[in-house]
């Protein structure tokens, strides 16, 4: 078990920068892959962006593609989003989210199925 507490979110105006966080704590040695989600009102959670955590390689949907920034400090066990450029569309309730399978594919593909463990989410908002 993998227990996960986002903070950072917040109400930003449109061109602004948030950073999340995403604290990890329990069975943290069996994560291979991190990565943040979020979900719009009447929508479906989405990935944002991950990190396969042995190799430290990052992957990002198209939308957030040079905005936003996935890293890790694995001596804090804490998962950070660095998100620049924000815009209204970027609106959302954000989650962290640990997947377990050590194959960097599920990673790299950002499916909600492939992560076992989910934080309760932060809120971001972005005004116009």
């Amino acid at each position: 078990q993998v227990q996960l507490v986002e903070s950072g979110g917040g109400s930003v105006q449109a061109g602004g920068s948030l950073r999340l966080s995403c604290a990890a704590s329990g069975y943290t040695y069996q994560t291979y892959c991190m990565g943040w989600f979020r979900q719009a009102p009447g929508k479906e959670r989405e990935g944002v962006a991950s990190i396969y955590t042995e190799e430290d390689s990052t992957y990002y949907a198209d939308s957030v593609k040079g905005r936003f920034t996935i890293s890790q400090d694995s001596a804090k066990n804490t998962l950070y989003l660095q998100m620049n450029s924000l815009k209204p569309e970027d609106t959302a309730m954000y989650y962290c989210a640990a997947g377990f399978y050590g194959y960097e594919p599920l990673c790299r593909r950002l499916g909600t199925s492939d992560f076992g463990s989910w934080g309760q989410g932060t809120q971001v908002t972005v005004s116009s």
